[in-house]
């Protein structure tokens, strides 16, 4: 029984990364092969694709992953900081960007289900950051120019820029329940 949860947690990880553009040769990438023991499994928790508190905040830390992704719901009961600079796929030569995915897919790159994370404060330091798929619940603070809320993402709370030039640079296509202002 516990052989098939590994293999089905490294297969759901597999099709996550395969669909956000995961690079095979990447060490932060090292959770898309298949996992064999346990031991595997609790690194694949700790690299990009997390279901833990602990885990998370260590993957959204200047020392975490340029993607992070949650297997279901989470709630987070202390601020959250989202920090350090990272590129696109982990590849130095590609452009600054970093992302928060909060849903899982299959092979054809179809979203399968869409996941809630429940945090007091939410503050982005991390430069073109994307919330895609699912929900940001409580309010985020976005220190960090080119903020991205995708079209499939949702907060569910407010939205604060920490200035107007900050707030210039963002694209907002997803959903905001509370006020977005600069504060």
């Amino acid at each position: 029984m516990k052989f098939v949860k590994v293999l089905m947690v490294a297969g759901i990880s597999a099709a996550l990364l395969a669909g956000c553009g995961s690079n095979n040769n990447n060490a932060n990438n090292a959770a898309a092969p298949a996992a064999t023991n346990a031991e595997q499994t609790d690194a694949v928790t700790t690299a990009s694709i997390v279901n833990q508190v602990d885990a998370f905040k260590s993957a959204v830390s200047d020392k975490g992953n340029w993607i992070v992704a949650i297997l279901n719901d989470l709630t987070v009961p202390d601020e959250v900081v989202v920090a350090g600079e990272f590129h696109d796929k982990g590849k130095a030569e590609n452009a600054i960007y970093r992302k928060l995915a909060l849903y899982a897919q299959d092979a054809d790159h179809n979203v399968t289900a869409t996941y809630t994370l429940t945090v007091p404060k939410f503050t982005v330091q991390s430069e073109n950051f994307r919330v895609q798929g699912g929900t940001v619940k409580g309010d985020v603070y976005v220190e960090a120019n080119g903020f991205n809320l995708y079209k499939d993402a949702k907060i569910d709370g407010n939205l604060y820029f920490a200035s107007e030039d900050v707030k210039a640079t963002a694209k907002i296509e997803g959903t905001v329940t509370g006020a977005t202002e600069v504060k």
